[in-house]
């Protein structure tokens, strides 16, 4: 499973909405937790290097500034963000084809177009979707990750009054 900080995901969804119709890209910091749940605590927005449209590079040096300044502490990266311009936030076969790192995980923002701006108008984007990612088999092909927010708490529970009239054995939090 793959959570998120709030402020994280605002950041990278605005990023993905204003670099629309190109993309965006960027670096996710964060850590792995014991239960192995991954979870990204901040994003950092990268300049988007790629030479071709529809195709993102993350900027060596973003990377390098990062290990240096994240030391050997406990938050390292342990993912990017991209987004999909018009398409779905799921890895192309492009993303397939660049990816590396078994063990990060790759946010993908899918960013609709409006349709109807006026001729001429600048186009605008909203982001409608984000998923995680991560390689599985070797690097042959992604995973999809649950995806949740660092607040997102269970679903509460509604008790079947005819097997516990007495109402709940024990307050639930």
């Amino acid at each position: 499973m793959m959570r998120i900080a709030p402020e994280a995901l605002r950041q990278l969804v605005e990023a993905a909405e204003a670099a629309y119709p190109g993309e965006c890209c960027g670096l996710l910091v964060g850590r792995q937790l014991p239960s192995g749940v991954i979870e990204a605590i901040r994003a950092h927005p990268s300049a988007n290097l790629g030479k071709k449209e529809n195709r993102f590079e993350i900027d060596p040096r973003l990377w390098v500034d990062l290990a240096r300044a994240l030391g050997r502490g406990p938050t390292k990266v342990v993912g990017l963000y991209h987004s999909h311009p018009d398409g779905p936030a799921q890895p192309s076969a492009v993303d397939l084809d660049s990816a590396w790192g078994e063990e990060l995980v790759w946010l993908i923002v899918s960013v609709a177009g409006n349709p109807d701006a006026a001729a001429g108008a600048a186009r605008t984007g909203q982001a409608i979707q984000v998923t995680a990612h991560i390689l599985d088999h070797d690097g042959r092909q992604f995973r999809e990750l649950p995806l949740r927010t660092t607040d997102w708490a269970p679903y509460p529970v509604r008790l079947d009054p005819d097997k516990f009239p007495d109402g709940p054995l024990e307050e639930t939090p």
